[in-house]
């Protein structure tokens, strides 16, 4: 099968239908099961276990659980303890920005810390609540005592940074998702006061002096978030009114054919903002612009495998090569706007989104034990050292290098990803059941139907395989709707219900809903074939990545880590404190010993006639995104490139002209991107 460019389409059609369950087939078993395949759950009905958002905001088409819910297991589960391990969780013994002397979320008038304390207490805070680590949530605490003690008698809290006569809010947007998850974690009442208190102070600032700087005007769609968390919460009236005025300061995203700025982290985390808004008026222009945004800059830098697009710091018009990256707080910031755009419009697409960011390329941007990472990464990517390679690279200085002291923003941004990843693999539904659209081995404890707790177990080691099984385990029986997404690259899914297959044939792009009364020990078996598939970048000098199920694969390179010293490698505005040990911490610069410039060699009639998937063993120590550990392999053909060269900035050469002259036809190994932190994902090829 040849796919041209995107698997993903929006579906305009689809999205605005959001407050009714749409349904394309039902079938009723001879035990009674209701089997249903839907385009969203049904919002009709509001659930009774879980704060949504209420009227006169839109419904919520899935409920996030609350924090520390959802017990990831499996890799995802070796992936929060390698955070823990590594530099989210030791980050505020080296990080400068994290001193907690003169601190500015700590004493009032401090120097440092304002942006960056947040950024990293995002991620740390809910990696604490969900390994329901005492240590972690202590030193958590430390923190949130101290924005609690940072409170003003009107309203404010936290350091006060004025430019030009204005208060910077940006730092305060992030506190406040830390506020809220601890909040989840705790109930404690002071966190609804702060925040009431706050957003009162708000509705005093007058227009012109509200979200004029560059950060926190691109992002005050983070800030509405948090205004309609608390107004589910309360019901005051005043928040709405403080919506509209957050909205109306902020950036305009809805323009159709232009962005209010470029900067590859305020794209990813700022397109959200009009379908926030629409949550509160019902318009669907705003809900389409969130769409429009998401798609537009792929039209032009997203023509590349991997889900996210060519903006090294910014989008720059000639800089579209697959060989230009994105940062990592792009990443996690893509994985988050897919999460909440998941729960707000209920489009399948944006959990298929999520996975293809968080499988394919968000593990490749950290060194497999967590210990350090890269600024920038990119799709095709042959050398990761600490040279400035500006201009092929946006900024000048070392943004290639995983460096665990560089730089103010990714090194305590990249928190978030893995843990709010996790919070999402089980989620509510209005109607009293259950959600999976993104898929991982975990253990989640959920209230369904009038109140009942049930546990669902899902086991599976997707992406890598086809299976998924989930448990469910009850004390008395319950009866509730239990919804499962049918990824849009399958075909023939399968479902069974304690070994019968379902009554309804699962649509791929749909969710299947099914409806019964489930007992103690009920199992769901849901099986998603994979297999080989292409895409055609048409606009990259049709060059191609090949897909297997959720995975795209890139070219298996040696990779040799050299280990530098981080202090001479770091990124200039970097700092770490006094005692900080760079010899526990060092860079590892990456470099390819074996050779990458290959062009994929395709049959004629059947372009992946000629390759071969290989399934390997398990790792042992639960992580398969390294080359060793990868248990998927394919076997293909190439034709090395000679020109296709490192260039005269130092790095992977732009994509070869398609007529380029090629070496003699060998085979080549492909593994998964997300294992590969050298890669050629996006291939030229070579017909024959």
């Amino acid at each position: 099968m040849i796919k041209k460019n995107r698997r993903l389409k929006v579906r305009f059609a689809g999205v605005l239908l959001t407050a009714s369950l749409l349904t394309t087939a039902c079938a009723t078993s001879s035990t009674g099961d209701v089997v249903k395949v839907v385009d969203r759950p049904d919002t009709q009905s509001a659930n009774v276990n879980y704060v949504s958002y209420r009227a006169p905001l839109q419904p919520l088409n899935f409920i996030k659980l609350p924090v520390g819910s959802v017990q990831p297991e499996g890799w995802v589960k070796k992936y929060l303890e390698l955070q823990r391990e590594g530099l989210t969780g030791h980050l505020g013994e080296i990080s400068a920005w994290l001193e907690k002397e003169n601190n500015a979320w700590l004493t009032t008038g401090g120097d440092h810390g304002w942006e960056e304390v947040p950024y990293w207490l995002k991620g740390y805070g809910n990696l604490a609540y969900i390994l329901n680590d005492p240590k972690m949530i202590a030193e958590t605490k430390v923190w949130l005592e101290g924005v609690f003690a940072s409170q003003q008698p009107d309203g404010y809290f936290g350091p006060v940074n004025e430019r030009n006569g204005k208060r910077e809010l940006w730092a305060q947007m992030i506190m406040l998702w830390c506020l809220q998850s601890y909040y989840e974690y705790s109930n404690d009442q002071r966190v609804i006061d702060l925040m009431t208190n706050y957003f009162k102070w708000q509705m005093t600032v007058p227009d012109d002096m509200l979200l004029k700087d560059y950060w926190e005007n691109s992002r005050g769609g983070d800030n509405i978030i948090s205004i309609y968390w608390l107004y589910n919460r309360t019901g005051d009236k005043f928040l709405l009114d403080l919506a509209e005025k957050i909205h109306r300061n902020t950036a305009d995203w809805t323009k159709s054919t232009s962005l209010p700025n470029w900067h590859n982290v305020n794209i990813a985390q700022c397109f959200r903002e009009p379908a926030t808004y629409y949550m509160q008026t019902g318009d669907s222009a705003m809900l389409k612009a969130s769409y429009n945004v998401h798609n537009l800059i792929r039209r032009t830098f997203g023509q590349v495998p991997g889900g996210m697009f060519g903006a090294d710091e910014n989008a720059r018009m000639g800089y579209i090569d697959p060989r230009q990256g994105v940062e990592t707080c792009g990443l996690v910031e893509q994985m988050a706007s897919d999460e909440i755009m998941l729960c707000m419009t209920g489009d399948p697409m944006w959990a298929e989104h999520c996975e293809e960011v968080a499988f394919n390329s968000y593990p490749a941007a950290v060194m497999p034990d967590f210990k350090a990472l890269r600024y920038i990464t990119c799709p095709n990517h042959t050398i990761s050292d600490s040279k400035n390679h500006h201009p092929g690279i946006d900024n000048s200085g070392p943004f290639l290098s995983m460096n665990p002291f560089s730089s103010r923003c990714c090194q305590h941004n990249h928190a978030q990803g893995w843990p709010y990843f996790s919070e999402h693999l089980v989620l509510a539904t209005p109607d009293n059941g259950v959600a999976t659209a993104i898929y991982g081995a975990c253990k989640a404890t959920v209230k369904v139907g009038q109140g009942k707790e049930i546990v669902l177990h899902e086991q599976t080691n997707y992406p890598f395989e086809e299976g998924i099984t989930f448990t469910v385990s009850t004390d008395e029986k319950v009866a509730f709707p239990f919804y499962l997404r049918i990824p849009s690259w399958t075909s023939d899914a399968e479902v069974r219900v304690n070994g019968k297959k379902v009554s309804a044939k699962p649509v791929a792009g749909k969710y299947l809903c099914i409806e019964r009364e489930w007992t103690d020990g009920d199992k769901v078996e849901l099986t998603l074939p994979m297999s080989l598939s292409m895409r055609t970048w048409q606009v990259n000098k049709n060059s191609v990545s090949v897909d297997y199920g959720p995975l795209t694969m890139s070219l298996k390179i040696d990779e040799n880590y050299v280990a530098k010293d981080s202090r001479e490698t770091a990124i200039g505005d970097s700092k770490w404190q006094k005692g900080a040990d760079s010899k526990k911490w060092p860079t590892t610069e990456i470099y390819a010993n074996s050779p990458w410039n290959y062009s994929l060699v395709l049959d004629q009639k059947e372009p992946l006639k000629n390759f071969k998937v290989v399934r390997k063993e398990w790792p042992a120590d639960n992580f398969p995104f390294t080359v060793g550990s990868v248990p998927l392999e394919v076997k293909a053909f190439g034709r090395q490139i000679p020109s296709w060269k490192i260039d005269e900035t130092g790095i992977c050469g732009v994509l070869p002209e398609e007529d380029a002259a090629k070496g003699a036809k060998e085979e080549i190994t492909l593994i998964p991107m997300g294992a590969a932190r050298l890669r050629i994902s996006a291939f030229p090829n070579t017909r024959e």
